[in-house]
């Protein structure tokens, strides 16, 4: 085959076709196909197996291009898989450690795999390096995605197996493009430090007077380097006596531009939940407010409780996500809190920080939400740490508090690295598994 290229499948029975054109693919330098006939569940992959390095950083990238492939991020993908000399998978070394030490009880797994990985992290030992997924990128013109990630080979690896998939697509065709393994420096960190403000502006009763109380916690916050500090949810309508409609402003507004004052003058950005108006219509808000004191972003609460639907606010329907100076943020309004979908979305779109500002929920689903997607979440709420519910806190991928308020008037602050991999035992990098393994539920789901 091609430049040590060979084919692959788990059984021949599932085999799909295989072709190479020379003249084909991305700008005419040679395309990898795969073809599946018109019977389900078909899979086959192109693989090839590069020399490395351990210990030393590898970029990946390949460009494919679909054709009636109708869920491309679960059919066509690519893994990465360390192995030694010998063939075999190599232990994972990536610092820091990985969080293994919540798995006690062998017997939970029935499998021999699994009960290995489970006994190596119960004697100090890394687990198995499991397969990567690099993640799907932009989109040219002429439909060639880029799928690509950035990866350090662990200690014990001499090669990596490159494998080129197409799965479970009926009629599909996929060409595979411009593949390489290329070694690259090692990548800085990419630290953000990461600040939740637990206070309650019970003195005065206009918008004006509770935006203005958070002035110093602000101020508190830069002085301990943050790079973004939120709010809680609705600050300017909070204990005002006044209806939601009559705290409401537009966006840009007074209260924007406030907050865009004091994140121009700090030199971070500021998440504050607000009342929108907008036309006829009342949005309950979280607002990115950007260092050149500008709104950087918006987020429509989409999940309204019984009392703001009696309010008359109506809810929103986008998920967006934001590129700002440390990484992608997402955010999110209180009772979305509740339910698993929108961080869930905002995960799909990139997230890696959501923002959160919230009234109250239950902490165990703070911990869900930022477990289940591995990104970091930030909330600010007005519940007493005492009450055992809402907490104002940072939560790490994994699920656990990295700093929590515990009273009124205090700003927590936790710096992350955002470059840093979460790994789990039998599982790996579990976050590049999402995009693969989550399963399309509606057609829209089904998009890339």
């Amino acid at each position: 085959m091609k430049d040590g290229w060979q084919t692959a499948s788990p059984r021949a029975e599932i085999k799909p076709e295989f072709q190479f054109e020379p003249d084909g693919g991305r700008g005419g330098r040679g395309a990898l196909i795969i073809r599946h006939d018109d019977r389900d569940g078909l899979d086959g992959a192109w693989t090839k197996t590069f020399s490395v390095q351990g210990g030393h950083f590898y970029r990946f990238a390949a460009f494919r291009k679909t054709d009636q492939v109708s869920s491309p991020r679960r059919s066509a993908l690519v893994r990465l898989l360390w192995h030694n000399d010998s063939g075999a998978k190599v232990m994972l070394d990536e610092p820091p450690p990985v969080k293994a030490q919540k798995i006690t009880k062998p017997e939970l797994s029935q499998s021999p795999s699994s009960i290995r990985y489970v006994t190596n992290v119960l004697q100090g030992m890394s687990p198995v390096a499991e397969a990567e997924h690099p993640m799907d990128k932009a989109t040219d013109s002429d439909g060639w995605t880029e799928v690509s990630d950035l990866y350090r080979a662990p200690a014990e690896a001499t090669h990596a197996v490159v494998e080129l998939h197409l799965q479970w697509a009926p009629r599909g065709r996929i060409q595979w493009s411009d593949i390489s393994l290329v070694e690259v420096p090692s990548p800085a960190p990419r630290k953000a430090r990461l600040a939740s403000v637990h206070f309650r502006p019970s003195a005065g009763k206009t918008p004006k007077d509770k935006r203005e109380a958070f002035a110093p916690y602000i101020e508190e916050a830069a002085r301990k380097h943050a790079d973004l500090v939120v709010l809680p949810e609705t600050l300017t309508y909070f204990s005002t006596g006044l209806s939601f409609a009559e705290c409401a402003e537009p966006i840009p507004g007074p209260s924007t531009e406030y907050f865009g004052e004091l994140a121009r003058k700090h030199d971070l950005y500021i998440v504050a939940g607000l009342v929108e108006r907008d036309r006829h219509l009342i949005h309950n808000v979280a607002v990115l407010l950007g260092p050149d004191g500008k709104v950087a972003g918006k987020y429509r609460k989409v999940c309204l409780p019984r009392e703001e639907i009696a309010a008359g606010i109506a809810p929103g329907d986008e998920y967006p996500v934001f590129d700002t100076r440390f990484g992608k943020l997402g955010m999110m309004v209180c009772y979305d809190g509740f339910f698993p979908e929108v961080a869930r979305q905002l995960s799909n779109r990139g997230a890696e920080v959501i923002a959160w500002p919230v009234w109250g929920c239950n902490p165990t689903l703070a911990s869900a939400r930022a477990c289940e997607n591995h990104v970091y979440l930030v909330s600010s709420t007005y519940e007493d740490p005492s009450h055992h519910w809402m907490l104002s806190a940072i939560w790490d991928q994994d699920g656990e508090t990295l700093a929590r308020a515990e009273t009124w008037g205090s700003v927590v602050v936790s710096e992350v690295d955002l470059n840093q991999r979460l790994y789990w035992p039998s599982l790996g990098d579990f976050k590049a598994h999402l995009a693969r393994h989550r399963p399309a539920l509606s057609p829209a789901d089904v998009k890339p």
